[in-house]
């Protein structure tokens, strides 16, 4: 028998070294050619490590959180024959663009608690087909050994987190073994998990550490009468065109929000608190907080002060497909110069948004409500909603947050503003 040494590859672009996210195997297991190993993650992608050869896994270079450098050893295996040094093939999983990808939010969906690992978050691609299934999520040496073997993975029921499908998952498929676990009783639970912060979630906890430490939020909120709003929204929405996306309430925040950053523009921008710099931007740059299978990620609208309600809603679900899908590009991703952020259905009353650091402002949207409001004679039915808005209290004084919120939301009481040229 002879060890068999797989070292750190080099994942290109100037890369030294590369953070254990994920741990396929442990020492003692049995390893197939193709087998994924480990999963490592850099600033810019993440990669899986396959196995070049078959074997028995004797060492791992170490635990989930810990950095490796290029050309380190990585794995030993213990093989038949002749052994060896080799820097395996990588095998991208996800583009991440960590530095953009920021918890500015809360998501639109309650996600489960435990959060499934980067490498086990891919991005499910959207069939081109209509109608057709979602892609399965699996790693590449698993899809070959469904090819080879004429396994759909789509018959196949996922066991590892968010649905991934593993080897044993096919084994079983194979032996026609039911799937689907029983019914849990009425039994008392004393197990309990530790789970390291490493990868994204660390990178995310690192970026909220620094906004939350270096940035004094005040946050204002304020109720918003968007019954005309939404008499509006539909009748656009019912003479749509067919190459035009049905019309959301985000369309006209973010041209409301163009027209009052005109106004006031210290709230247009960013701040370097390390050099004591305000920067404030022509330009309106607008991040908007995105629920992805990979997590929340941040595209954004580039010059929204050039686009119309029907622009901005066909950028916003093309930014928001791509995101969804993986294939958003890194410019796509960055350069805001204020965000929003909407928990959707499950909006809440009042919300407490996070500011996306340097930025100085960042606007939520709660969800909407119909409810009675009293017009000085009677109670009549109006939908309400409330904006919940975060500003960086070094730049902006209450005063003027107040001001900023004021004029958005008389803005969305009286649509037809929105369209005048000022």
């Amino acid at each position: 028998m002879a060890e068999y040494v797989i070292t750190m590859p080099d994942v290109g672009e100037g890369v030294a070294e590369a953070e254990l996210v994920e741990w396929h195997v442990k020492p003692g297991d049995p390893v197939r050619e193709d087998m994924v190993l480990a999963a490592v993650m850099t600033d810019k992608a993440t990669v899986e490590i396959p196995s070049p050869v078959a074997g028995t896994v004797l060492w791992l270079a170490g635990e989930i959180g810990d950095t490796i450098a290029v050309k380190a050893p990585l794995v030993r295996i213990q093989v038949a024959g002749e052994g060896g040094v080799e820097e395996p093939r990588a095998v991208l999983v996800d583009e991440i663009k960590a530095e953009e990808r920021l918890l500015v939010a809360e998501p639109e969906k309650v996600e489960p608690v435990k959060q499934p690992r980067p490498a086990e978050r891919v991005a499910l691609a959207k069939a081109p087909a209509a109608g057709e299934e979602r892609k399965p999520l699996a790693s590449p040496a698993v899809r070959r050994r469904a090819q080879d073997m004429g396994v759909d993975l789509r018959q196949v029921q996922g066991t590892g987190p968010a649905g991934r499908i593993t080897h044993d998952d096919i084994e079983q498929f194979l032996a026609g073994g039911s799937q689907k676990a029983a019914p849990a009783g009425l039994a008392r639970k004393t197990a309990t998990e530790e789970i390291k912060m490493a990868g994204m979630r660390r990178r995310i906890a690192e970026k909220m550490s620094l906004s939350a430490s270096r940035i004094p939020h005040i946050t204002y909120v304020e109720e918003v009468d968007v019954s005309d709003l939404e008499d509006l929204r539909e009748t656009m929405n019912r003479g749509r065109k067919p190459d035009q996306p049905k019309l959301t309430i985000l369309p006209f925040l973010m041209r409301a929000l163009v027209k009052t950053l005109g106004e006031q523009p210290a709230i247009n921008a960013t701040f370097d608190d390390g050099a004591g710099i305000i920067t404030r931007y022509g330009a309106v740059h607008i991040g908007i907080a995105t629920q992805t299978p990979a997590g929340l990620t941040v595209p954004v609208v580039k010059h929204a002060e050039a686009r119309g309600v029907w622009d901005c809603a066909t950028e916003v679900a093309r930014l928001a497909e791509a995101a969804r899908n993986g294939s958003a590009q890194r410019d796509e991703l960055s350069g805001s110069t204020i965000t929003i952020t909407s928990l959707g259905a499950l909006g809440g009353i009042v919300t407490t948004p996070v500011i996306n650091h340097p930025e100085v402002a960042i606007v939520g949207v709660n969800k909407m409500v119909t409810r009675p409001v009293w017009d000085g004679n009677q109670f009549i039915p109006r939908k309400m909603m409330n904006l919940s808005s975060s500003f960086d209290h070094r730049v902006v004084d209450g005063w003027d947050a107040a001001i900023f919120v004021q004029r958005i939301k008389a803005l969305l009481e009286t649509p037809a503003l929105i369209f005048i040229e000022s």
